[in-house]
């Protein structure tokens, strides 16, 4: 007897155990609160686009994908969580494992609803889980997402039915389970799809993908979308800049930008209307598309304003909106 409850009691630690190593969603938490300024009343649930992580690496040498924008928001009172789901896959398949952690986030912290922020191919997961679940969501906000889809990604998809389509793909993949796996995962534990990523965020993709999921979606080319729609408030930000600081290792987002078909009027990704989700607080920050989630390691221009400071100040708004 006393042995099988030993055996019993070792089976339970493990399963603990695995079942929190294979925690998908990190809150985000501060030793100090300095002010209540980005305390909302539901927590920030935050999405990571196409190729994301939360946190690759180490506690001592990593490198977080939202790089000091949810410790800053944690110290300043949020209730901030990072998410993790596909690096590569369809806007459908990242948007189920997303609302499958915001009902974790939910559970956890007994909170009715949350506000959703998710960047790049983040924007498709947002928009997924507002649309299926309204209810648990109170707001929705896309940064420099490509809900139009993006001409960099037509490109790279160009490559299906030629020679290249396999050594691409699988080049693909394979740097989608080092991702997870840099973030000390089975990198076996969530599904890759380079092919599916691609057709999501081509702009054939995200148009079919925006007519399914409506809500927040703008109804023309470079409009806005209702600033609130089935009880759901939708927000959207971005930059309009490319080669930003010729320090910064982004700065091949001055080349993918010349492809864009807004070739002055776009991050490097995503242009500016295709960025448009509900209400726009600014479009056209002196920012690329890594420069919006602070990376890599905050060089940016001079001249642009702190992506940390930006952050902190929508979640302020979203407070004073009740949510």
């Amino acid at each position: 007897m006393k042995y099988r409850l030993l055996i019993a009691g070792l089976l339970s630690t493990c399963a603990l155990a695995a079942t929190q190593t294979q925690a998908a969603a990190s809150q985000i938490k501060s030793n100090y609160v300095a002010s209540n300024y980005a305390k909302t009343k539901y927590p920030l649930v935050f999405a990571h686009g196409i190729g994301g992580w939360i946190r690759a690496g180490t506690d001592e040498l990593g490198v977080d994908y939202w790089y000091q924008i949810l410790p800053d928001l944690a110290r300043n009172g949020a209730n901030a969580w990072a998410t993790r789901v596909s690096p590569f896959n369809t806007s459908e398949v990242r948007g189920e494992q997303l609302l499958q952690q915001v009902d974790e986030i939910l559970a956890i912290t007994g909170a009715p609803k949350v506000n959703l922020l998710g960047h790049s191919h983040g924007g498709h997961s947002i928009a997924y889980v507002s649309n299926v679940m309204p209810n648990k969501i109170a707001s929705a906000t896309a940064i420099s997402s490509p809900l139009k889809g993006s001409p960099v990604a037509d490109l790279i998809i160009s490559a299906q039915g030629t020679p290249l389509e396999q050594p691409l793909v699988g080049l693909i993949n394979f740097g989608s389970k080092a991702i997870v796996w840099a973030q000390q995962q089975d990198p076996n534990s969530l599904p890759h799809d380079a092919l599916g990523a691609g057709k999501s965020l081509s702009q054939a993709g995200s148009i079919a993908f925006a007519q399914k999921y409506p809500l927040g979606m703008p109804k023309t080319s470079c409009g806005e979308g209702l600033a609130k729609e089935n009880g759901v408030y939708f927000y959207s930000f971005s930059g309009n800049s490319t080669l930003t600081n010729v320090l910064d290792p982004d700065s091949l987002l001055g080349a993918t930008g010349l492809l864009m078909q807004a070739p002055n009027d776009n991050d490097g990704l995503v242009s500016r209307c295709s960025a448009k989700y509900g209400k726009t607080v600014r479009d056209n920050y002196n920012w690329n598309h890594l420069d919006v989630i602070n990376q890599f390691f905050g060089l940016r221009s001079i001249f642009a304003p702190d992506p940390v400071d930006v952050y902190r100040q929508h979640a302020n708004r979203l407070k004073l909106q009740g949510l």
